[in-house]
Formats: structure tokens, sequence, C-alpha cells
């Protein structure tokens, strides 16, 4: 077994208290990520590794930084943002008591536990910027944050009419109201 993401651990199995320490940068095998964002095929992920033998296996205990791509949720402008992650997982001895994970030979294959760090930290609705102000709902452009204050057309037209109302009618017609009163 080999790969990026497969560490030797044959001289401290079953040897507790043994440790080692790895620092790569490794090429995402595959897309990571099925939402609006992802870390493409090829994003280069930086890993800090320590594999430390215990009496039920190798754990495992890192970090992993990436980028992921994809496009704003409210605005979808091209985005790619930093992400780091912390994992840390035993891999037990074959054999042992029901575990997530299982030592592979001498090997110690942290591909599927890395991913899943990475995939779970991705943003649902990831942005450009926290205020980001979105797109037109009637012509589709992107907003601004002066566009986002220029009266637009109503939605709906059959509230145009209201548009013509200013705080001045108002005034009147409650004028009007009290004379009436009278």
């Amino acid at each position: 077994m080999s790969g990026p993401f497969v560490f030797p651990a044959r001289d401290i199995v079953r040897r507790p208290g043994e440790m080692r320490e790895f620092v790569v940068d490794a090429p995402a095998p595959q897309r990571w990520g099925e939402s609006l964002v992802a870390v493409e095929k090829g994003e280069n992920v930086h890993l800090d590794v320590r594999l430390e033998s215990v009496h039920e296996g190798i754990l495992v205990t890192g970090t992993a930084d990436t980028t992921y791509r994809g496009v704003c949720g409210r605005c979808l402008r091209d985005i790619a943002q930093p992400v780091e992650v912390e994992f840390q997982e035993l891999f037990g001895y074959p054999g042992e008591e029901a575990i997530d994970f299982e030592l592979q030979g001498d090997d110690v294959d942290t591909e599927d536990l890395i991913r899943d760090a990475i995939v779970l930290s991705l943003p649902f609705q990831p942005v450009c910027q926290p205020d980001c102000p979105g797109l037109d709902p009637i012509t589709g452009e992107r907003l601004t944050a002066e566009a986002s204050h220029e009266p637009r057309e109503p939605v709906d037209p059959r509230w145009a009419a209201l548009r013509t109302f200013t705080h001045d009618d108002a005034a009147d017609d409650r004028g009007a109201e009290n004379t009436e009163e009278s």
C-alpha cells in the first residue's frame, strides 16, 4: 500500500510510547465535496501528522491545510478560501474490538479520515464576503453595497402605484381626516 496519505508505522506497531511525525504536501486524489464549494482534484493538501503507538493501535493526530474553490451562495461570484482542519483517530490493530479505522498491515491510510474532516468543515452556504448583498431579484445582476440602496422596481407590478405615494400625501390625508371630524 502506498500513496501520499499512507504513512509507514512498521517500526512503532505494538510498541506503546513510540511516535513518528510527518510533514507532507500531497495533491487531493479526487474532488472532495459536492456542494457549491469543494477541494478540487490535484489541489495541494499540506499535512502535519503524528503517529503514536498505543496499546489498542496507532493514534493518528494532525492538521490538514488546503483551499476550497467554488461560488458564492448569494452572488455566484467565484471564491477560493483556505480551510484548515484538525483530526484525531485511532487505527486499531486487526482483530481488536470494533473501531472505525483499522491498521492495514504496517501502514496507516489516512485518506478517508482527512477527506471526511475537510468535507465536513466546508461551508454549506459559502459567501464571498460576510455582507454580500447577492443578486437583484429582477435583473439577476450582482448587487453592490451602493446599488442595494437604490430604489428598484417592485417585484409585483400591482404594487407599483404605491411608489407614487409620499410622506407628504400621508400628512395631507391625516389633516383631511382631522377636519372632517370637527
